[in-house]
C-alpha cells in the first residue's frame, strides 16, 4: 500500500459543496479524520486499520447505516 503524505486535507468529491462532509488526511502511516463543520475534533487511526475500514466500506458492509430506516 502507498502511503499517504497529505498536510493538506481532502474530501471526496461526493461530498456536498456546503462543508457538509468528513476530509482526511495523513503521513507516516497515520491517518487523521473530521467533519468539516468540527475542524477541531480529530479521530486518528492507522493506516492499516483505515484501509480495512475502506475495503469493508467498499464493499457495502455500511451501507445500512446511510439509508433512512
Amino acid at each position: 500500500m502507498t502511503r499517504m503524505h497529505s498536510l493538506e486535507w481532502q474530501k471526496s468529491s461526493f461530498s456536498e459543496a456546503n462543508n457538509n462532509c468528513v476530509e482526511v488526511r495523513g503521513a507516516d502511516g497515520v491517518i487523521e479524520l473530521r467533519e468539516s463543520d468540527e475542524g477541531d475534533v480529530i479521530v486518528r487511526t492507522s493506516a492499516a486499520k483505515f484501509a480495512a475500514f475502506l475495503q469493508g466500506a467498499k464493499a457495502g458492509e455500511f451501507d445500512h447505516l446511510t439509508t433512512s430506516a
